[in-house]
């Protein structure tokens, strides 16, 4: 489906903390380079008719302050809309709310993909499983958006399962756990805590425990 090891390496990751008013946050995001125009990068993170062919069924109103569900999975409010800039939304998953926000910007011949997602997470679930719970979520989406933007066809979500079931599935899912636990000593994370919070986000991730309540 894609060279595991390069998609990889194409990723940046960066884990930190954000104070909002009703306290701390964590604050897990994803960039990416895309060789493709930033208009194109906007309309596939936006268009309701394009963004299933990479990610899944979206239903609701795409603007400012319209609400959106994504099938089986997170749905919110859009906090603010700017073609194509990005935009920022709500993601209400269960009882859980935190909130995303997409920056898209020019690069020397594509665009640049940010995704920063801010949650309130219990510290004892963030000290068990890290930022990988959520990150790598969001490394399984960025490669349905690495295949369409490269292309052009849409990601079968048959074959897309199968594929993160398999052997090279899981060998992605195990390199994206450890990209995320050097992210998270980058941080500031003690080694051998984020170490251990990686191995069960791998765990969880290839069928062996179960997080709870992760997105991506």
């Amino acid at each position: 489906m894609i060279d595991v090891t390069q998609q990889i390496d194409s990723v940046n990751r960066q884990v930190g903390t954000r104070v909002l008013e009703d306290g701390r946050a964590h604050v897990v995001g994803v960039s990416r380079v895309y060789d493709v125009p930033l208009e194109d990068l906007w309309d596939a993170c936006s268009n309701p008719e394009r963004i299933p062919l990479w990610f899944l069924p979206v239903t609701g109103e795409l603007r400012t302050g319209g609400r959106y569900q994504l099938e089986g999975n997170a749905g919110g409010t859009v906090l603010r809309c700017e073609p194509p800039a990005g935009f920022s939304a709500t993601w209400e998953y269960g009882e859980e709310l935190s909130w995303i926000e997409v920056r898209l910007t020019r690069e020397d011949g594509g665009a640049r993909f940010v995704l920063e997602h801010t949650a309130h997470i219990e510290d004892e679930r963030w000290t068990e499983y890290g930022p990988g719970a959520v990150g790598v979520g969001w490394d399984l989406m960025l490669v349905g958006l690495t295949v369409h933007l490269s292309t052009g066809a849409a990601v079968d979500p048959r074959e897309a399962m199968l594929w993160s079931a398999s052997e090279e599935g899981r060998r992605f899912v195990t390199a994206g756990s450890d990209a995320w636990y050097r992210a998270n000593v980058a941080s500031g994370a003690d080694p051998e805590a984020a170490r251990a919070a990686a191995d069960r986000t791998t765990a969880f991730y290839t069928g062996a425990d179960d997080p709870g309540g992760s997105a991506g």
